[in-house]
């Protein structure tokens, strides 16, 4: 139903790692995109356990078949030390290999081989508009963008199981931490933070944990590709800025739900913050399957001007407002920084019916903003 726009540019006869979170598509897509290569799905128990029993069978089974097509190891995280036999392989027979999975974290934490800088890295995101014939805004508002999530006529249900299985399954069953309710507690804390500058402090008070810990378990959430921090623009900076991260979970229908938001209605506070969050989750695809792998920051100061997202080095400053027309008042915080920085566009997406421009501010209609990125006359 959804044609991905990942598609592994640039592979070519590499290996590499595929990561992406739970339920994103990264299975069904390996299956569209290579439908002849041998798939080990660590998820099915027993292909599980004869492979954690006895990880040569890989290089046996390999070896036997003289393989030429991708190799597709599904889940690789569960079996940490199957990545020597797959290096062995890359090195010795030139058997290439795309490894998927939700989480590097537990490969890192065991100290599991990363293939030294032998394998590429590709991630798959939730949905993006340009994958979505029809395109809904509110469904996609209000739903999210994981696909079963956008399709579902009960997705609450959906959310609050997708969170259930992340704490069991990515938390619990990786121990990734040994207390999982007060990582759950975390977890619900952490929500009012989406969209918002990071406070550590009241954060680790609020769940009673320690301020390295509460830092620990954002990680967790950034490892196990619940969430991204967006850093803080610090270029040639005049005015004093604030430096901690921003920070969104990956997936705006995920965060309605942890924050009880209810219905998203048109010109509502709900609706101006899920716009926000649907337009990072855009860019931050966009930044990927674009190949272009441009930073994506945002500039807030301490006398509380703020522009939501800087791409590159400062060449775009883009706000979102979630109005149906971009008023004088709405620009403050642009006009600020352009003063500042001089950037070489200054962009804010809102529900305008035209595209205008006010004192070098391109008020862009968010449709024909999503247009222009992703058909690449935005960013080249």
């Amino acid at each position: 139903m959804f044609t991905r726009l990942q598609k592994f540019q640039g592979l070519e006869k590499e290996s590499c790692f595929f990561w992406g979170p739970r339920q994103s598509g990264k299975s069904t897509l390996l299956k569209i995109l290579f439908p002849k290569s041998p798939y080990y799905d660590l998820l099915l128990s027993d292909e599980f356990e004869r492979l954690q029993r006895k990880p040569s069978l890989l290089r046996e089974e390999l070896l036997a078949s003289k393989q030429t097509m991708p190799v597709i190891i599904d889940e690789v995280q569960k079996i940490p030390h199957l990545l020597d036999e797959i290096q062995w392989l890359i090195v010795n027979a030139n058997i290439q290999f795309i490894l998927c999975g939700s989480s590097a974290r537990k490969l890192k934490r065991s100290g599991a081989n990363l293939l030294g800088g032998r394998a590429l890295r590709y991630e798959l995101f939730p949905l993006v508009s340009r994958e979505i014939p029809d395109f809904d805004l509110i469904r996609a508002l209000q739903q999210g963008l994981v696909p079963r999530h956008y399709l579902s006529d009960s997705v609450e249900q959906l959310h609050r199981a997708y969170i259930g299985d992340y704490l069991k399954e990515e938390i619990a069953a990786e121990a990734l931490t040994r207390n999982v309710p007060t990582f759950a507690r975390f977890l619900e804390a952490a929500s009012f933070s989406n969209g918002e500058v990071v406070n550590f402090l009241n954060i680790s008070r609020e769940c009673g944990i320690s301020g390295p810990t509460a830092k620990e378990y954002f990680q967790i959430l950034i490892d196990t590709l619940l969430a991204h921090f967006v850093e803080a623009y610090r270029k040639r900076a005049k005015r004093r800025i604030i430096q901690a991260p921003k920070f969104y979970f990956f997936d705006v229908g995920i965060a309605n739900t942890l924050l009880k938001r209810g219905n998203i209605i048109f010109g509502s506070e709900s609706f101006g913050r899920a716009f926000e969050h649907f337009i990072f989750q855009e860019l931050i695809a966009h930044q990927q399957y674009s190949g272009l792998q441009y930073p994506i920051s945002y500039w807030r100061t301490t006398s509380g001007y703020e522009v939501d997202f800087i791409l590159g080095e400062g060449e775009i400053a883009l706000e979102v407002k979630g109005v149906s027309e971009v008023l004088g008042h709405h620009m403050k915080n642009m006009l600020a920084f352009q003063e500042e920085y001089k950037p070489k566009q200054c962009i804010i997406v809102s529900l305008d019916k035209k595209k205008r421009i006010y004192r070098n501010i391109t008020i862009y209609p968010w449709e024909l903003f999503l247009h222009d990125l992703w058909s690449g006359s935005l960013l080249s």
